[in-house]
């Protein structure tokens, strides 16, 4: 259906943002233009935004009445965010992604149809359009995850509202991995999981090693913390791939000159060392 006011929407979208100006608009302009055969709307969860992101939502809130503005700075995080936009929401499927990606063409109506067979779905990824590299073929984030179950991430997940609220939503005390342990949950919990190979997302890479090897050590120690919550359910530790990836950062020392190495060893030290930190701090063992 052509965008048009949603009085009662089957679908909402999710979107938790802070300082987000920059991008903001990118995504909204992506969302609006969805096409989709039900009514729909758009909850930006604001946590807690500076820089005049609650502005910006508001002027397209104005012009695209598909479009509303959730305060969502009670309580800091993305997860926080992210549940504090369902409240607001009102439709009885789920749909999230960031505001710093942009949805695809028909990344709407591919949640949907996911939906109709799964209680929880995870979408696929362009890695390159939005980072200066060239066409290539969306890659799916629901591989097995730390050697546990299939996973997807908050960029890019849909989730039955019942499904979403009988477990509780995002875990709030979780900065960094909440979006796997939902995904974890829900399928303990009984919910079907399935892969939408139509629900792209562009997603934007972090610019520069340094920011890289930041982002992957915040990854890192999300793991620890993970495996102490669900390793009585059966997560284990991949300690192969552990002594695998620390041979690698060994033997691609003399490459760091070339900057493609350089990123992807800054990605896997900081991912490999938050794992170790996050291991002392959780007084668990997964390297």
């Amino acid at each position: 259906m052509e965008e048009g006011p949603a009085d009662d929407p089957v679908v909402s979208v999710v979107v938790p943002v802070r300082d987000g100006v920059r991008w903001i608009d990118e995504q909204l302009a992506a969302l609006v233009a969805q096409q989709c055969d039900t009514a729909w709307e758009v909850v930006v969860a604001d946590n807690g935004s500076s820089d005049g992101t609650g502005a910006s939502v508001r002027r397209w809130a104005t012009r695209h009445p598909v479009v509303r503005l959730v305060d969502a700075s009670a309580r800091i995080g993305p997860a926080a965010a992210r549940n504090i936009g369902v409240v607001g929401a009102r439709g009885r499927l789920l749909a999230f992604c960031d505001a710093d990606d942009v949805v695809q063409p028909g990344w709407l109506r591919a949640c949907v149809r996911a939906l109709d067979e799964a209680d929880v779905a995870a979408g696929t990824f362009d890695f390159t359009s939005l980072n200066g590299g060239g066409p290539s073929s969306p890659v799916v984030a629901a591989t097995r995850q730390l050697a546990f179950l299939p996973a997807g991430l908050g960029a890019n997940l849909c989730v039955r509202r019942e499904a979403f609220d009988q477990v509780g939503g995002f875990a709030e005390d979780l900065l960094v991995g909440e979006d796997i342990d939902l995904s974890w949950r829900l399928q303990l919990g009984g919910f079907r999981f399935a892969v939408a190979p139509d629900a792209v997302v562009a997603k934007r890479e972090r610019a520069g090693a340094v920011q890289v090897g930041r982002a992957a050590w915040s990854y890192g120690r999300s793991g620890p913390v993970l495996y102490r919550r669900h390793r009585s359910a059966g997560m284990g530790r991949d300690l192969r791939g552990a002594v695998t990836s620390w041979l690698w950062l060994v033997a691609a020392l003399p490459g760091l000159l070339d900057p493609a190495v350089r990123v992807r060893w800054m990605r896997t030290v900081g991912l490999r060392a938050g794992r170790l930190a996050g291991s002392l701090h959780q007084r668990v063992f997964f390297p």
